[in-house]
Order: structure tokens, then C-alpha cells, then sequence
């Protein structure tokens, strides 16, 4: 029996990845021209374009769990609601499309290989979504998208965690939040047992179905930070702060 469901899983996961990359082709060929051709300002468009990808991404997660590749459970996701700075560890590669599905008017920072990508250039282009290439740009980026009401995602580690190895945070991420007095919504995901990590390709999945938690934590005030010293110091003390506090937390509930 667990033969059959571990091919299953393995069907079922091969399957996903065909549906998000038709996703990924249709999306621009579709979606993408109408809402140019809809009258709208720039900042409407952006916004239904990010609706479509945060719905987009709600049906595929929920496909991957009707499908059994996953499951997945959340807690106080009520407190992303008028979130501005969410940050979260990165232990698999579906984060990014957990936390869109879960936030209806959320903008992201991406790696600037996406924006060349002729699959995921158009919806990033539409939406409005940082594109990582210049530090002081994304700064500037990110002030724009929290004076537009968006909710910025962004992972502070850079790229995806290894399992059982301690978190190191870069300052990116800090810098924002300093520069721009943005306060900070923490995410705690857990992934058991791991999965789509870093070193895993996408056939390689686990022997039992991953089990994810999603956990929102109360808001951390960037005010605390805001004492008068210079802000690559704020920075540098917020970073130290936050890698503890995601350390620690996922010590308490890993």
C-alpha cells in the first residue's frame, strides 16, 4: 500500500509542476493582455494583477492538497491583514506561492533572472514586483509598494534553508524595514518531513507526504529600532535580533 501511494504522490507531484508551468505560459498569453487592454491606471492594474496570481496560487496549493502531495496547516493568518514588511524562512520552494495565496495584495522582492524569464516576466512586470538587482532601487521599490497598501514578502536568509542547519539572516532585508520604518510581520514555516530544499529536484519527494505549518506572529515595532543610530547600526542590531528570534522559534516548534 505505501508503494502505491508514494507512486501516486510522485504522479501527483509531476503533475503539479506540468500545471504551474502551463500556468506560467498561459498567464502572460492570457491574463496579462486583458488586463492592458482594460482601462485602468497603473496602480489599479498592478492590483488585479496581483489578485489573479494571490487566486492563481490559492487554487494550486489546494490542488497539491486535494492531489495528496501535500497538507498544510495555518495559524492566526488574521494577522497578515494590513501586514506592510512579512518576513519569513524559506525552507522549501512553494513558500513564496503559500504566502501569495494566503495575501491577496501582496508584492515580493525576485531574483532579476524572473524578470528576464519570458514565462514570469509579464506577471512580475504587471504586478508591480520588486525585481532584486540594486540595493538602494529595492529600498526605494519597497517604499512605493507600502505607500500603494501592498505587503511586501520578503525571505531574509536569500535563498531556501538547509535542514537542521541554523539560519543565517542577511541585511538586506533589515535594511528595508530601518530605511523605509516599515514594521515587521514574522512567518514561521515548517516542513515535515523536508522537502524542495535547495539540493532537492523536483522528483526527488519525501517517503510520507510533506506537512506544512504556516504560523503568523504578533508584529515586531520598528520604532524599538529607531534610537538615533545610524542605520546600517539599526540594521546590523535588527538583523542579529531576527536571526534569533526565527532560530529560536523554530528550535521551540520544529
Amino acid at each position: 500500500m505505501s508503494n502505491i501511494e508514494y507512486c501516486w504522490r510522485w504522479l501527483a507531484t509531476a503533475f503539479s509542476f506540468f500545471i504551474f508551468g502551463l500556468g506560467g505560459i498561459l498567464l502572460p498569453i492570457i491574463a496579462i493582455p486583458i488586463l492592458y487592454c482594460l482601462p485602468a491606471t497603473t496602480l489599479v492594474r498592478e492590483g488585479r494583477a496581483q489578485a489573479i496570481i494571490h487566486h492563481a496560487f490559492h487554487f494550486y496549493i489546494e490542488l497539491m492538497r486535494t492531489l495528496g502531495v501535500l497538507s498544510y496547516e495555518t495559524k492566526d493568518l488574521s494577522k497578515l491583514k494590513d501586514a506592510q514588511l512579512i518576513l519569513a524562512n524559506h525552507p522549501s520552494l512553494i513558500d513564496v506561492v503559500f504566502l501569495i495565496a494566503f495575501v491577496p495584495n501582496a508584492n515580493c522582492v525576485v531574483k532579476g533572472k524572473l524578470a528576464k524569464n519570458p514565462f514570469t516576466r509579464g506577471p512580475i512586470k504587471t504586478a508591480g514586483y520588486i525585481i532584486n538587482e540594486n540595493n538602494e532601487e529595492v529600498i526605494d521599490m519597497a517604499s512605493q509598494a507600502f505607500s500603494k497598501n501592498h505587503a511586501l514578502i520578503v525571505f531574509p536568509e536569500g535563498t531556501r534553508s538547509t535542514p537542521k542547519q541554523a539560519l543565517t539572516l542577511k541585511r538586506g532585508a533589515a535594511n528595508i524595514a530601518i530605511r523605509t520604518q516599515a514594521d515587521i510581520t514574522p512567518v514561521i514555516i515548517n516542513c515535515t518531513p523536508s522537502t524542495l530544499t535547495k539540493s532537492d529536484r523536483w522528483y526527488q519527494i519525501p517517503k510520507k507526504r510533506a506537512h506544512f505549518t504556516i504560523r503568523v506572529k504578533n508584529k515586531i515595532a520598528i520604532s524599538d529600532y529607531l534610537d538615533g543610530s545610524s542605520p546600517s547600526v539599526a540594521a546590523r542590531k535588527l538583523t542579529y535580533d531576527l536571526t534569533n528570534y526565527f532560530n529560536s522559534e523554530l528550535k521551540l516548534n520544529g
